[in-house]
């Protein structure tokens, strides 16, 4: 008897397990890639182009410029992820970036990672092509930084 009670408590504990995610589907979140580059990183890019410097032959011949402009995005995609899981893009297609663990917002740091190895797997086409072979749907730099992107219920 007693046996049975501590097989039931075990089962009844491993029930506790980690809640169900719904993965967000690959091209919702290639679309979600899209509306960020239009909606932050095209008036970075315009800004930088024609009011700090003096047009697009000087913003194509400086090599600080486009940089700049990269490490801006990053810094306000990572800024968004951090506050509130989700950029505009994200926000529109309904998904999200969680921890895969506890399924809390990243902090900020963790964020600037994400977007960095992002950089890294897309010059590399190797991570981006990875959500094709996995159940969960992560690419390499979401296997890294440990998060998840997962489609708010409806």
């Amino acid at each position: 008897m007693r046996f049975r009670n501590i097989k039931n408590r075990q089962k009844k504990e491993s029930k506790k397990e980690l809640p169900k995610y719904i993965y967000a589907p690959y091209n919702q979140r290639v679309k979600a890639l899209i509306t960020d580059m239009f909606m932050i990183y095209a008036p970075i890019l315009y800004i930088t182009a024609y009011i700090v410097m003096d047009g697009k032959d000087e913003f194509l011949s400086s090599q600080l410029a486009p940089l700049g402009a990269v490490l801006l995005y990053g810094l306000i995609y990572a800024l968004l992820l951090s506050k509130f899981g989700q950029t505009p893009g994200k926000k529109a297609y309904e998904i999200k970036v969680v921890d895969d663990k506890s399924g809390e917002y990243i902090g900020f740091f963790r964020a600037i990672l994400r977007f960095f190895l992002f950089l890294v797997t897309a010059s590399t086409l190797l991570g981006l092509f990875l959500p094709f072979y996995r159940r969960d749907k992560k690419t390499l730099h979401d296997l890294l930084c440990g998060t998840i992107v997962v489609a708010l219920k409806k």
